[in-house]
């Protein structure tokens, strides 16, 4: 939780087990990230203006499902989530899990039927913003990320990045940007500031006018501009937002940017709080007391939390300890699981995906155990017995986002795993069987 007024550093926490220095995935405040650079791109002249046809932005591609409708999209109808495309977006982006699977995500995208005339309804489609991204490839002859690096990165300084691809180079325009808090920070700063970061306007302020201003409004005073957020519950503020926790949030009366990484938490729950700690539009005097005291919850929050103390361990867990059980396709790619408790305090989760082979503590003591592993970052586990025959654990990406329980139901020769991604990503329950060699032994 990063807090910034008039342009000073209010706190930087970081909760265990995220850790300073780390980038963490930002998820959908990607796209507020790639439509500030087609802004950028119509700036430079690689580009007209929002009211020119996506279509002609790819001149050279066969399209399928072509008719009035499609040839009518522009691209600010994909800036507002209103291109009118059939994208199937809940309970899951089912849509965007399609697009990726093809050997062609933007062929994918600009193949997709229509559903209605575009610019007539919001439908948050993720495939919108990455067709984004490939106009960009397209119109500047660069990728996403070399543009961005060229135009953005550097006079913010932001150097720290993933950011992956499509498999034709074209990175991600929805979601899969890593980043340090205080970049997502800088891009809130540069709005806030009209587009001016250290005197050069790096961003048209015309375009951070339009693309913070509610272009569509939706329920309950919600509304979205391009690529942006705007709730509408406080007058002028406006956010870049993310699954799990992602926040950039920018509140130009009081000057004031708020920026969150989580994996699962709801960024509303603090407004209250923010509101009620807003004593004044001018500095306060000095408070070494209340200083002192908000250093120290900071420290607190990075801190190792102490140790809980562990019930005594179900029968159940001698019986199953170092025993493998293997599993049949899933949507996880587990082949097979093993658990081993060689003590009161730790078990040692063994996990064998499709790609990869993990050997990882567990604490049982309420306290996380951590270890490198993660694509972009460390691995962090806990678990506990909710009753004789069902053991629990969470396995958090740290800076990934996706966290992870796992309820292991055990009976007999099986065990039952429901897999639930706490962020959004749903889940999945299927069954394994006790691995023949570990009968063969038990009965030895």
């Amino acid at each position: 939780m990063l807090l910034i007024r008039n342009g000073y550093v209010v706190m930087d926490a970081y909760f265990y087990p995220f850790t300073e220095g780390s980038i963490h995935d930002v998820a959908s405040v990607t796209k507020s990230f790639t439509a500030t650079l087609i802004g950028i791109a119509i700036s430079e002249g690689y580009i007209t203006g929002v009211e020119q046809p996506v279509l002609g932005f790819f001149p050279n591609r066969t399209v399928a499902n072509v008719d009035a409708d499609k040839k009518a999209m522009t691209l600010e109808d994909l800036l507002t989530m209103r291109s009118g495309f059939e994208c199937i977006n809940d309970p899951v982006e089912t849509t965007l899990a399609q697009m990726q699977e093809s050997p062609d995500w933007v062929q994918f995208t600009l193949d997709l039927p229509m559903a209605e005339e575009p610019d007539t309804r919001f439908v948050y489609c993720s495939c919108n913003s990455h067709l984004l991204s490939g106009i960009i490839r397209e119109t500047t002859g660069m990728s996403e990320r070399d543009y961005a690096n060229e135009t953005l990165f550097e006079s913010l300084g932001i150097q720290n990045v993933n950011w992956p691809s499509d498999p034709q180079g074209n990175n991600h325009g929805w979601d899969d940007l890593r980043l340090a808090p205080q970049d997502m920070a800088k891009l809130g700063y540069l709005f806030l500031n009209g587009g001016i970061w250290e005197g050069e306007q790096v961003v048209p302020a015309e375009w951070v006018n339009r693309s913070t201003q509610k272009q569509v409004s939706l329920d309950e005073g919600e509304g979205y501009g391009y690529q942006w957020w705007v709730p509408g519950s406080i007058p002028g503020l406006y956010e870049a937002r993310g699954r799990g926790g992602q926040r950039s949030v920018v509140w130009p009366e009081k000057n004031i940017i708020l920026v969150t990484t989580g994996g699962g938490f709801e960024p509303d729950e603090l407004s209250p709080f923010l509101l009620a700690a807003l004593q004044s539009d001018r500095a306060l005097p000095e408070n070494p007391e209340a200083y002192g005291r908000l250093q120290d919850k900071i420290k607190a929050a990075a801190n190792l939390p102490d140790p809980e103390p562990v019930p005594q361990l179900p029968e159940m867990a001698k019986e199953i300890s170092g025993k493998t059980y293997v599993f049949e396709p899933n949507p996880f790619g587990i082949k097979t699981i093993s658990l081993s408790f060689p003590g009161q305090e730790e078990a040692i989760l063994n996990l064998s995906l499709e790609e990869e082979q993990q050997v990882l503590p567990v604490g049982l003591d309420n306290v996380y155990r951590i270890s490198p592993g993660g694509e972009f970052g460390p691995l962090a586990r806990k678990g506990f017995w909710r009753t004789d025959r069902e053991f629990v654990f969470y396995y958090n990406e740290v800076s990934n986002i996706d966290n992870y329980q796992v309820n292991m139901s055990f009976e007999n020769d099986e065990v039952t795993l429901q897999i639930e991604e706490l962020t959004g990503l749903g889940g999945a329950t299927f069954s394994g069987r006790l691995e023949e060699s570990s009968s063969s032994k038990e009965v030895q």
